[in-house]
């Protein structure tokens, strides 16, 4: 079983776009993702994207569009020295009633069943109260706001009645920090197995 950090991906990696992001030439990865993601990689995470991509759902791009993003993200970041183990996507909208759309931790179980991952000692990174009550949900370890792409304006509002503790951070790479930090104190305090 293997420990993870499950990451949102506009606002978390790269830019966000009010009008969605539809084309690779629309992505811009944010400073210091790559060497957030390659930090966690050397710590033995795995690291996964977990993304609701309605634009999909409403037509405004192709299922295989989107994918292909994902995976030039994914050749992006590792050429750049960084590393992504998956990317999974949610391509409905919310009145669809699936299971994969983050609030529920649909993409997270599913994720776990496929790669062996261990819930319990993992972390969800998000811009937004859905991301964390996803990673919640799941059950894991920790959940972190970051103040980029949408993080700072759901930070002024009052957090979900179902939202139990989080953390913020300023960014992925401090979030990262966050994690690698709290693991090691928790893998050498005295009381830990």
């Amino acid at each position: 079983m293997f420990r993870t950090v499950f990451l949102d991906r506009d606002g978390v990696l790269i830019e966000n776009r009010s009008d969605y992001i539809r084309d690779w030439s629309h992505v811009a990865i944010l400073p210091m993702t790559v060497k957030a993601l390659s930090g966690l990689h050397q710590k033995g995470f795995k690291i996964i994207v977990v993304t609701n991509q309605s634009a999909v759902g409403r037509g405004l791009m192709s299922f295989e569009t989107a994918e292909e993003i994902n995976h030039r993200l994914v050749s992006t970041i590792r050429e750049e020295g960084g590393w992504l183990d998956a990317v999974y996507m949610c391509p409905h909208q919310p009145h669809d009633k699936c299971l994969c759309r983050k609030p529920l931790p649909g993409l997270l179980l599913r994720a776990s069943r496929e790669m062996s991952l261990d819930l319990s000692s993992s972390w969800m990174v998000g811009d937004a109260w859905s991301d964390l009550l996803a990673g919640q949900a799941a059950g894991v370890q920790g959940t972190i706001m970051v103040r980029t792409g949408r993080g700072a304006g759901q930070l002024r509002q009052a957090p979900p009645p179902e939202a139990g503790p989080y953390l913020i951070s300023d960014n992925l790479f401090e979030a990262c920090k966050t994690i690698t930090e709290m693991t090691e104190n928790r893998l050498t305090s005295p009381d830990s197995p």
